[in-house]
């Protein structure tokens, strides 16, 4: 009897001594309790843990570990309040315990928009000697949301917002929208639900698309030539609506008939055949790797590519950024890189959007000051073309959830998003509201129309370019649809541009419009372009050659169309041609005589500088002998005055 009495003083000794190494409470049927929790815990039973913790808090209400477990079950649950409440008694118990637990208290005051108790407990948590590296900067980045959010909820902005309807919505989820620049045609990703053996739910993405008539939304329809069995997720459409980029992931395992993937997601492009998309390719390598490549945004400009890629950090997997990659005249992708150290940080950075002005960018991010969760932000270019420090769309537009998905119209004016807030059609829906002025980007029009062959009107495939006349960079460089020959060039308003529009066999068109008054969206330019063959006799006006007024000295935005008309020279080396200028009618005779040739004589100097053989030109002015229009208005005037380019002869 005593030997047992032994054994059992040595055993409740040997129990003791553990838990007062291990916990802070002595009570045995607190610590049974408690790690029963944790293993309910660690096994995603959040339920049963919470029950087991509450029998070990009735037994020790001083257990220190207990109640911090019962704050990280509530917070998982949600329920902040009662997270909050647990973690506030166990630092009543002990305040110094444990200083993470400050960090975490703050987070959950945070996420319930109690920013100054938030801010309190951050500033507790970092005074702490030899605190966390990852810790300190995520605590000084969260007291600044902390103040950023105060002072955002008392500063709202305006929020309008309005459910697109049923046309686009549905009881499943819709997301991830993207527009053309005419503003026709809308594209998403709804998440289908399809049901096997009773109760057992899968869960696949397409792509769907909607039509814009009679200024309403029409019915969504799977776009069945890219859907497939597996998951379609966020895509983004060319400003022409010619090309879409698509993600397509395979998450965990393969699915039969699905995109074959590098990695768990990746890129893919279609070309519109008609008015089908056909035959998706997978971009591959640089732009898809082994890791996660998704939410692609393609720029007007026709060659830049933004999208998320999930990076990765020694031997883990990292935080999502936004990269940024072009396409080369020789088709090849370059080496994708982060669009900017200011937009991306150590979290996350998803959903971009790039507007088709080209100059502003939309994004989702939890790496800056902001409300919670992931918030929408902004960033212009510079002058020099670097990005601007991101600015946070505010309050209510974000909150202490999660915001994505976000599209801005081409005008700027109208913004669309998905929420599953309350008095949706179930699941999330898109919504749209209109979008306030300061951080609307520059607005966008827009020139529609068809290409063609000028003698007998056939559907023609040709490549364009748009040119700002300023700098002479190109910002569009795309081609007309190969079977309905439509093409649409978005023109970001408050600049002037020049279209140059080619094919092999024919003579470039040249066309140009002058929107630097322009400050807001007009009607669109419907323009049709019909290419002439070349042959002798066939001529072109070049209408982005420029004098001032009663010069003939030739202006630095001619050398834009100059540098085509060269380009297409080479390429048909045996072509002779005459150089014309032309004059309006003010003025007399004689003196539009001299003013014709002479500028027709400084468009041949020029050729004949740069390598053009001299056996090949003439020049010629025939003043305002020749008018293609009436001279009794200022535009009919304004055709009058031209260049022409002329075929001679062709050897």
């Amino acid at each position: 009897m005593k030997k047992n009495i032994c054994y059992f003083l040595l055993f409740f000794i040997s129990i003791s001594t553990y838990a007062q190494n291990r916990y802070t409470s002595l009570v045995p049927k607190a610590i049974r309790s408690y790690e029963s929790a944790t293993k309910f815990y660690d096994s995603g039973l959040n339920d049963k843990a919470l029950s087991a913790i509450e029998e070990s808090i009735e037994a020790d209400p001083n257990f220190i570990e207990a109640h911090m477990l019962m704050a990280n079950i509530y917070s998982d649950l949600k329920q902040r309040e009662k997270s909050i409440s647990s973690y506030k008694k166990a630092i009543d118990i002990n305040p110094d315990f444990f200083p993470k637990i400050y960090f975490s208290l703050a987070k959950e005051e945070f996420n319930s928009g109690k920013y100054e108790d938030a801010i309190k407990h951050f500033e507790k948590f970092i005074s702490y000697p030899k605190v966390n590296g990852s810790l300190l900067w995520k605590s000084k980045q969260m007291i600044e949301s902390s103040y950023f959010a105060s002072d955002a909820m008392n500063n709202p902005v305006p929020f309008d917002v309005k459910n697109m309807g049923d046309s686009i919505n549905s009881n499943h989820d819709e997301y991830f929208p993207t527009i053309t620049a005419d503003g026709n045609t809308f594209l998403f990703t709804r998440k289908i639900k399809t049901y096997f053996y009773g109760p057992l739910i899968s869960k696949q993405e397409d792509l769907f698309i909607s039509n814009l008539k009679n200024n309403e939304w029409g019915i969504a329809e799977p776009i069945s030539e890219l859907n497939t069995p597996g998951n379609e997720g966020a895509s983004a459409l060319s400003s022409d609506g010619q090309y879409l980029f698509l993600s397509a992931c395979n998450d965990e395992v393969e699915v039969e008939g699905a995109y074959k993937t590098l990695g768990s997601c990746d890129i893919f492009l279609s070309k519109k055949k008609g008015k089908i998309f056909a035959n998706p390719r997978n971009l591959n390598e640089p732009i898809n790797s082994s890791l996660k490549e998704s939410m692609p945004s393609f720029s007007s400009d026709g060659r830049t590519l933004y999208f998320v890629r999930r990076q990765k950090v020694l031997n883990s997997i990292g935080q999502y950024d936004i990269m940024v990659s072009q396409i080369g005249n020789n088709s090849n992708w370059s080496e994708p890189v982060s669009v900017s150290d200011l937009i991306n940080t150590q979290d996350d950075e998803t959903s971009v959007f790039i507007h088709p002005d080209d100059q502003t960018l939309y994004f989702s991010s939890n790496g800056h000051p902001g409300m919670g969760g992931k918030d929408i932000y902004m960033s212009r270019k510079d002058s020099t073309g670097k990005w601007q420090k991101p600015v946070n769309l505010g309050y209510p537009i974000n909150t202490i959830n999660d915001e994505g998905s976000f599209l801005v119209s081409p005008d700027g004016k109208t913004a669309y998003f998905s929420s599953d807030r309350d008095g949706g059609f179930g699941g999330k829906d898109i919504y749209q509201f209109s979008l306030y002025e300061k951080v609307q980007p520059i607005p966008v029009t827009y020139m529609k129309g068809k290409v063609f062959d000028y003698e007998t009107n056939n559907i023609l495939e040709a490549s364009f370019e748009l040119i700002d006349l300023s700098t002479g960079k190109t910002v569009v460089s795309s081609t007309s649809n190969a079977t309905t020959g439509d093409f649409i060039v978005a023109l970001p308003t408050g600049k002037s541009y020049a279209l140059n529009v080619s094919k092999d066999g024919y003579l470039f068109y040249s066309e140009n419009f002058q929107l630097k008054s322009v400050k807001s969206a007009k009607d669109p330019f419907l323009k049709n372009v019909p290419l002439k063959p070349i042959k002798v006799g066939q001529s072109i006006v070049l209408n982005n050659i420029f004098y001032d007024t009663d010069k003939y000295d030739l202006k630095n935005e001619s050398r834009i169309e100059l540098g085509k008309l060269i380009s297409f020279l080479e390429k048909n080396p045996k072509i002779k041609f005459e150089i014309s200028g032309h004059t309006d009618s003010i003025g007399t005779k004689q003196y539009n005589q001299v003013l014709s040739e002479k500028r027709a004589r400084s468009v041949f100097d020029y050729l004949l500088v740069k390598g053009v053989a001299i056996s090949r030109m003439t020049s010629k002015g025939y003043g305002d002998s020749k008018p293609v229009t009436k001279n009794n208005t200022e535009e009919g005037r304004s055709r009058n005055r031209r260049t022409e380019f002329m075929v001679n002869s062709i050897d």
